[in-house]
């Protein structure tokens, strides 16, 4: 069974793929590792944020061969307080918040629903997707992957772990992501340094993803042993 697991950021993936062997791209920004594991040949790409480079993800981990299953992985930002920083959920419903479209996950486990938007949202957006969808998590990549996973007909998983609270105040990282959906990390790092209001925030959320990703790893791990 060849599945591709799919991630925006290298940071989310890195616990996981630790130990795997590393494909060349050809692309700036787009990372591929493989491995096998049993009878599964695990394929983990991440290409950036965003439904386009999702979709750029999914195709370059169908160049190694034709995939039976697809899971969306990675960090999402918090709609509701019951949901944990750094603790890893399972959503069993994917709400494409641009066209309406919903997306059932294969796995059934939950009752949690989970948004994808266009960008990254402050803490107004997200006190509004919760109230409008009823969403309990929000990020920008799942929805793609589903929608792609049904195309194929093939089964579709999500595992989301939480970066940032419900309330966190961050900049916008909206401005320093390019058309390829990769951070713009001078021109970030040129704008905060100024702006001291940011810098605990960014710390903390630094820390959060760490542990986050570290989740993320252990959850998907424990899902492919039982599959």
């Amino acid at each position: 069974m060849r599945i591709g697991i799919i991630a925006a950021l290298p940071g989310e993936l890195k616990p996981l793929v630790r130990g795997w062997e590393q494909q060349p791209s050809g692309v700036k920004g787009l990372n591929i590792w493989k491995t096998i594991r049993g009878d599964h040949e695990l394929i983990a790409v991440n290409g950036g944020m965003g439904s386009h480079a999702a979709a750029r993800s999914v195709t370059a981990a169908e160049f190694l061969g034709a995939l039976d299953a697809l899971i969306s992985v990675g960090w999402a930002g918090a709609l509701e307080d019951r949901m944990e920083i750094g603790r890893c959920y399972r959503p069993s419903l994917v709400i494409d918040v641009q066209t309406g479209e919903r997306f059932s996950t294969t796995d059934k486990s939950t009752e949690l629903r989970l948004a994808t938007t266009p960008g990254v949202v402050d803490a107004a957006e997200k006190q509004r997707l919760q109230q409008s969808y009823g969403t309990s998590l929000v990020d920008m990549e799942a929805a793609t992957v589903a929608r792609l996973a049904t195309m194929r007909g093939i089964p579709f998983y999500c595992f989301k772990a939480v970066s940032d609270g419900r309330d966190a105040q961050l900049p916008d990282f909206n401005l320093f992501v390019n058309e390829q959906g990769q951070m713009k990390m001078p021109a970030f790092l040129a704008h905060v340094v100024v702006r001291p209001q940011f810098w605990g925030s960014l710390v903390e959320l630094g820390k959060n993803s760490s542990h986050a990703a570290k989740a993320i790893a252990d959850q998907v791990n424990d899902f492919l042993n039982e599959t």
